[in-house]
């Protein structure tokens, strides 16, 4: 049998390594089975890895696997480990690509909230992997005047994450599965939005969001002031004595008190 080189066989051990069983040798580039396929200490090396990758992912995103059991998930993360195999060695971090490959799945196709879902299992993740930073409160900010307050620009905490879905109840389908309702089904199918935030005790909390907080927030993100960033929550949300979402006034107040802003360096913490 033709022996390889070094190189050869690091590209070979890995490509047949991720690759679907029954193309594993042709991944590989190889015409027969290798003598190294055949010890039965490469199999199982190959099991472990390929679990080790799956458990990630269910650790990653257990409320999608909760609205669709575990089988179902088992099978499309296997799926998902041969086509996107981890490029870091912090499996904390795997499943990047999750959300878009779900939306492809054949086996879950007819479950167009599923992406959302997994998008949302994603920014909590980031949310609880992000660096900390002292937080800017409200009472940071009660002294200064109303212009002064407009010109200000907020900065957005690092462990802050949102997502506003427009057609979906994504985020009441994130809170079913992660808070374990009796019924999934959420009251009002319609959309709506999650924020998520790490406040003083450093646990990531969830709060619903409106398209209004969601609008402030991504203005903020965006480096525009405060009175522009109110604006553009008033212009999602024009009528405010009608609308069930909170005035933009109050939304940035909640904000403020979940710690989704954090203090500029020129900024003492408030004692």
């Amino acid at each position: 049998m033709q022996q390889l080189d070094l190189n050869s066989f690091q590209h070979a051990f890995w490509a047949a390594l991720w690759a679907p069983e029954p193309l594993a040798n042709a991944a590989a580039g190889l015409q027969t089975r290798p003598d190294w396929q055949t010890q039965p200490g490469w199999r199982v090396y190959r099991n472990t890895v390929l679990k080790g990758c799956v458990d990630a992912l269910q650790a990653n995103f257990p409320a999608v696997q909760t609205l669709i059991g575990e089988a179902c998930f088992s099978a499309c993360a296997i799926e998902y480990v041969h086509a996107q195999p981890p490029s870091d060695s912090r499996l904390l971090h795997y499943g990047e690509g999750f959300a878009d490959f779900l939306a492809q799945c054949e086996a879950v196709r007819g479950l167009p909230y599923l992406p959302g879902v997994a998008r949302l299992d994603r920014l909590w993740s980031q949310s609880h992997a992000a660096a900390d930073a002292p937080h800017l409160w409200p009472e940071n900010l009660q002294a200064l005047a109303v212009t002064a307050l407009a010109e200000r620009r907020l900065h957005l905490h690092p462990a802050t994450r949102w997502a506003w879905f427009a057609e979906l109840p994504i985020g009441s389908l994130w809170r079913a599965a992660r808070e374990h309702w009796d019924d999934p089904n959420p009251p009002h199918w319609q959309g709506d939005g999650l924020l998520f935030a790490r406040a003083a005790t450093g646990a990531v909390q969830w709060q619903p969001l409106s398209a209004s907080g969601a609008a402030l927030l991504a203005a903020c993100a965006q480096g525009h002031s405060l009175g522009v960033a109110m604006a553009a929550a008033l212009e999602v949300q024009p009528d405010t004595h009608h609308s069930p979402d909170p005035h933009p006034a109050q939304t940035l107040h909640t904000l403020l008190s979940l710690g989704a802003f954090c203090q500029p360096p020129n900024t003492k913490p408030c004692t």
